[in-house]
């Protein structure tokens, strides 16, 4: 049996601009593609922190180092410039696959600098009120 598990995540990452008109659905600066072991041309899950809208997109690459992250053509109505949003990649892995498998999780902080790269997120602890 397969399963379908987090690659990659870049995590409350800001949007710069939306391009309603521009071919392709996200581009992204090419260091964080690399930061975050994904591809131009792979699909991903965007999750928007600010407006609640998710939706899937391809990637497409915008020049290292200048901090880009465009919401491109008609995922463009889905996003505005500031939004926080989450980046992830999902592959299908095998048993013995999955049972190795730890995603790589890349952290920003509000001006799209790299914060940390983890490979594990901690076990959320219930609080009562």
């Amino acid at each position: 049996m397969n399963k379908t598990l987090l690659i990659s995540k870049l995590h409350r990452i800001n949007v710069t601009e939306v391009e309603l008109d521009y071919e392709g659905s996200c581009a992204l600066d090419t260091d964080f593609i690399k930061a975050g072991n994904m591809q131009p041309y792979q699909k991903v899950d965007i999750y928007n922190v600010t407006n609640g809208e998710r939706f899937s997109t391809y990637l497409i690459a915008a020049e290292a180092g200048s901090k880009t992250v465009s919401i491109n053509g008609a995922a463009a109505h889905k996003a505005s410039p500031k939004d926080i949003i989450i980046i992830c990649a999902y592959g299908e892995f095998n048993e013995i696959e999955a049972d190795a498998h730890e995603p790589v999780l890349v952290y920003f902080d509000e001006e799209n600098n790299i914060t940390g790269i983890k490979s594990s997120i901690p076990e959320q602890k219930l609080y009562s009120a």
